[in-house]
């Protein structure tokens, strides 16, 4: 299982990896402030790339975080998000962050970036021809439940002057919606016992009047990881009941945890519809 988990990680990175000739690609930005970067494992991580059409002028921005279970994985553009777009011009950030259990790093180090390089984009994304009004929040997995943290619980953007409502939409791909494993790890328990506390993205569904626009793309629920798809549909369920207008869940049958090749029209549909409104 875990080599299969390698597997397709291997191949989503190199499906995202090459930018068409018509971007202009700028790697390796920093995002925290500069005197943040006291040692080398910070410089490594805490970095962002921008892949922007040329000429690019008031672009739809796609946030992405990587996945790997908060403890591996690096930075990536997911390119087919703008190769499949044909109705507007996209722009694709790819975040890094750091990891728990290397440096010393813990979860909430991995959240901690994450709310910096979103509030950096939301800053400083029109200089490179974004909109900031329309900046998007997606990731696989580990990414997803960053995404949902983000644009869920507000303390994490609190402090940069952003509130969840700024942004656009968020579009988590198999992203975990309660307490995420690595956390539960940090707190000696197993993946498989389950646990809601503040660390959880459902736990904010109570903040439904204030979270944006949710897309919840998840891989066939007899194939997911553990319980990913049943943790999307309570989440969809209970930021319903809590008045949430415009939440939105698909089960790709047939593929498992890797579904983020399928979940790319959707995606894309969704961006073009909230972009429109």
């Amino acid at each position: 299982m875990k080599h299969l988990a390698i597997i397709l990680l291997c191949l989503t990175c190199c499906v995202f990896a090459q930018a068409p000739a018509n971007r202009n690609v700028t790697k390796n930005i920093r995002y925290r402030a500069e005197e943040e970067y006291t040692n080398d494992y910070i410089k490594e991580r805490c970095v962002l790339d921008i892949n922007a059409p040329e000429n690019a002028k008031d672009c739809a921005v796609i946030v992405w975080y990587h996945g790997g279970g908060l403890t591996g994985g690096s930075k990536s553009v997911p390119t087919p998000f703008f190769e499949r777009n044909k109705k507007q011009p996209i722009i694709v950030c790819g975040m890094g962050y750091r990891l728990a259990k290397k440096n010393g790093c813990k979860v909430v180090d991995c959240l901690q970036d994450a709310a910096a390089g979103l509030a950096w984009v939301m800053k400083n994304i029109q200089n490179y021809g974004g909109d900031p009004q329309k900046v998007f929040v997606s990731g696989h997995s580990a990414g997803g439940y960053l995404t949902l943290m983000l644009g869920m619980d507000p303390k994490w953007l609190a402090p940069y002057g952003i509130r969840p409502s700024q942004i656009k939409g968020l579009i988590p791909e198999s992203g975990q919606c309660i307490s995420h494993f690595a956390y539960r790890e940090e707190k000696g328990m197993k993946k498989t016992e389950p646990l809601v506390d503040d660390m959880a993205p459902i736990f904010y569904a109570k903040n439904a009047a204030q979270i944006p626009p949710i897309l919840l793309l998840t891989g066939d629920r007899e194939m997911e990881m553990l319980g990913r798809y049943e943790e999307n549909a309570l989440l969809r369920r209970m930021l319903l009941i809590n008045g949430h207008k415009d939440v939105t869940l698909y089960e790709f049958q047939g593929y498992g945890h890797g579904m983020t090749i399928p979940a790319i029209d959707p995606l894309i549909r969704f961006v073009n519809r909230v972009t429109a409104q």
